[in-house]
């Protein structure tokens, strides 16, 4: 249970520092309006992909739990965000592509080596 809650609240985190860092980098007003407007597309990806990979069952899994949960976030957040008509500009898919591909498939890569570390 302590694992799931742990996967769960990582990659939260990390669609949120995926967030704060692009609306800063934009020098966007900190509000958390604006903060939740950008972020909710992006939760509800996510939301989707631990469903659609039932990810509780290996939460730490990188193909297909991983995968399927970075591409569920980017592909749900930016029908959702054209949907609500946010934009979806070409740079800005790349890098919420990338940003989150590094993040959510990174933290797992390196805690199946610390824990591939701890075993040996």
């Amino acid at each position: 249970m302590v694992r799931r809650v742990t996967a769960g609240v990582v990659d939260v985190c990390c669609v949120l520092v995926f967030v704060l860092i692009g609306r800063a980098s934009h020098e966007e007003a900190a509000s958390l309006g604006g903060f939740a407007t950008t972020a909710w597309p992006f939760l509800v990806g996510l939301a989707l992909g631990w469903g659609v990979t039932r990810a509780w069952r290996e939460p730490f899994g990188l193909l297909p739990v991983g995968v399927g949960i970075w591409v569920m976030t980017v592909a749900a957040g930016m029908v959702l965000r054209a949907l609500s008509g946010q934009g979806t500009a070409v740079a800005f898919i790349v890098v919420a592509t990338v940003f989150t591909g590094v993040t959510l498939l990174g933290w797992r890569l390196v805690a199946r080596r610390s824990r591939a570390g701890l075993s040996a």
